[in-house]
């Protein structure tokens, strides 16, 4: 695996650091998550990690904690700016005591500004990112993508390419050093598409009118006879012909695909079509076609939809549980995540406890 021999220490967190090691552990690496005592931790991106706890309130446990990271390759630090340096473990002491150390640090505001000390979540920061102000459809409040956003792709996911990068830096330079990914920066960067295409008028503030935001009725998704329903994507012009042909609809008596003044009324027919069948007659219409319209899939049904057995795209634990399977891939290297979720090895480390195993 790509990642093997990389030792990792993640401190326990919420989604984005979970996240991030899960990452850097499907593709080989070694990670060993560092709990809280009595942390009954509902992490469900543990597998393949091993799992400790230490008491970090205490000299023996921050003494701990030390001499693993002298050891370790990347430290996973998901707390808010300045508790580490209370600690006495912050970049500056550790990259002393082990100058190949890669310091991830995962925040949500980041580690300057105004809103750096503040409590937040994945909804907070895209929205001082601004990107949340784009999310949502015309006349109606901006709405969260879950917390997918910030999390996952601006935090997590963020913070995974920030140290693989800084490996690869390490692998010519032989230092380590600190990687900064805070949720705000990395949400706003995730959606660079969208801020630089308003230049050109793709995207507007009026947030559901334009392309690609449900404003155009061929990207939006349609209500079907049996109450599911279909995505479609038909934006280039051969793509929308095939559309208009599946839906049994002229192009001669519908309004030109550009024309956004006739756009509400281009969707409310095409809303009416789809309605008039269930969504399994729409997959025979359109599956195989270049019309881009594809059901909308449940989880469940999507890990057992044909397409993605053949490409593999879910894989089942030991325990007969669906997961995604880790992405991308990688010809001579691929990811092999762990077997199960459950697997851990736990230590508690007490205050006077100073003989470890070794871990990692």
């Amino acid at each position: 695996m790509a990642l093997r021999g990389i030792k990792v220490l993640e401190l326990a967190g919420l989604a984005p650091s979970p996240f991030c090691g899960m990452i850097l552990s499907d593709f080989g690496a070694s990670v060993t998550r560092v709990d809280r005592i009595q942390d009954h931790s509902m992490d469900t991106m543990a597998r393949g990690k091993r799992s400790i706890s230490v008491n970090l309130k205490a000299p023996a446990g921050i003494d701990v904690l030390r001499r693993l990271c002298k050891s370790a390759d990347v430290l996973i630090e998901p707390f808010r700016p300045g508790v580490m340096e209370k600690m006495g473990i912050g970049p500056d002491c550790m990259l002393q005591e082990n100058p190949r150390l890669i310091y991830a640090r995962l925040t949500g505001f980041g580690q300057k500004g105004a809103f750096a000390q503040m409590a937040g979540h994945d909804i907070n920061y895209i929205a001082v990112s601004g990107v949340l102000s784009m999310l949502g459809r015309h006349n109606e409040k901006p709405y969260p993508p879950i917390n997918l956003m910030a999390d996952f792709a601006g935090g997590g996911l963020v913070c995974a390419l920030g140290i693989v990068m800084a490996l690869f830096e390490r692998s010519q330079s032989g230092l380590g050093q600190i990687v900064e990914a805070d949720m705000v920066k990395g949400s706003a960067y995730v959606a660079s598409f969208l801020k630089s295409t308003r230049k050109v008028g793709l995207f507007q503030d009026d947030r559901g009118k334009n392309l690609l935001d449900t404003g155009a009725p061929f990207y939006d998704t349609f209500e079907t006879s049996d109450g599911k329903f279909m995505a479609v994507g038909s934006l280039e012009g051969q793509f929308y012909k095939l559309l208009l042909k599946g839906l049994e609809l002229d192009k001669v008596d519908m309004p030109h695909q550009m024309s956004m003044s006739d756009w509400p009324q281009m969707k409310e027919i095409i809303a009416k079509r789809f309605a008039s069948r269930t969504q399994l007659e729409w997959c025979k219409v359109f599956d195989g076609t270049d019309a881009c319209v594809t059901a909308i899939l449940s989880m469940d049904e999507a890990a057992v939809h044909p397409h993605n057995i053949e490409n593999r795209t879910y894989f089942e634990d030991d325990e007969g549980e669906s997961h995604p399977t880790p992405a991308p891939d990688l010809s001579r290297t691929p990811a092999s995540p762990g077997k199960s979720n459950n697997r851990y090895f736990f230590l508690i480390i007490c205050n006077n406890l100073y003989n470890m195993p070794r871990f990692l």
